[in-house]
């Protein structure tokens, strides 16, 4: 009877510091306009510092390249003659978070050149620079390979092309609406699409150069064309398209 009453008594005691997570972010694009006290454009073709966007991306960023629709951001890569041109944004130094889980719901573009991503920057990127800072790519997919979703982890010791990553064959994962979520601890990053694990970055050694992830991070959305992840082969009969997203959400672990 002890021992019952020791086994239970621990049970309780394990329930009751289980961590809760806590929605602190819900960003479901109601309205007519971008929430601008929570998101930045990034404009341009990322000339002087990062011409190409680093990638050698072939679009140029605009402030309306994309609409909200039925509570939907539709973000939208046309193409003209003088190029093409897309939309990139991000919650640097409006919304930052350590910890928690990340989740987009969103349905992708298809056709070769598209390159939608879901990703993470660590707020300190302007004091130590890009790899130092960290990256996590929550969602990237390339128009070039139909239904592959790539999943990565850039780090000082491991970076461009890292060997952090992880290709997931999902057929028709371009046709309707598909969640991506990263769930991080200070043990772990794991990745899930549609409630399925795919992958978990858990590096034995946690230091500067593979775990960058100690820190607060910041979110990005884009639809990039081209590049070295997009690819030099460009379809241009699928433009204009996009990439549809119905939702944005964290929540951060509470003890």
């Amino acid at each position: 009877m002890k021992n019952l009453f020791y086994v239970a008594t621990l049970a309780l005691f394990f329930m009751s510091c289980k961590q809760e997570k806590t929605l602190i972010l819900h960003e479901d694009f109601s309205g007519d306009t971008l929430d601008t006290s929570v998101w930045s454009f990034a404009l341009g073709d990322g000339c002087p510092q990062a011409c190409g966007w680093g990638n050698n991306e072939l679009q140029v960023y605009t402030d309306n390249n994309h609409h909200l629709e039925d509570g939907k951001l539709i973000i939208t890569a046309k193409q003209d003659t003088s190029g093409y041109t897309a939309t990139r944004i991000n919650t640097k130094g409006k919304f930052e978070f350590q910890y928690g889980t990340v989740e987009m719901k969103a349905k992708l573009p298809a056709g070769k050149g598209t390159w939608p991503a879901f990703w993470l920057l660590g707020s300190n990127i302007d004091q130590v620079g890009w790899p130092a800072c960290g990256e996590v790519d929550i969602m990237e997919y390339a128009g070039r390979e139909p239904g592959i979703i790539h999943t990565s982890m850039h780090t000082p010791s491991s970076y461009g092309r890292t060997v952090n990553t992880e290709k997931n064959m999902i057929p028709n994962i371009e046709e309707g609406f598909h969640t991506y979520t990263a769930n991080w601890t200070p043990e772990a990053i794991t990745f899930s699409i549609d409630g399925k694990k795919v992958y978990t970055y858990a590096p034995e050694v946690k230091n500067a150069e593979t775990w960058p992830y100690d820190q607060p991070f910041y979110i990005l959305l884009n639809l990039a064309v081209g590049g070295t992840f997009g690819g030099t082969e460009i379809d241009n009969s699928i433009f204009p398209v996009t990439y549809e997203i119905d939702y944005v959400k964290v929540w951060e672990y509470q003890n």
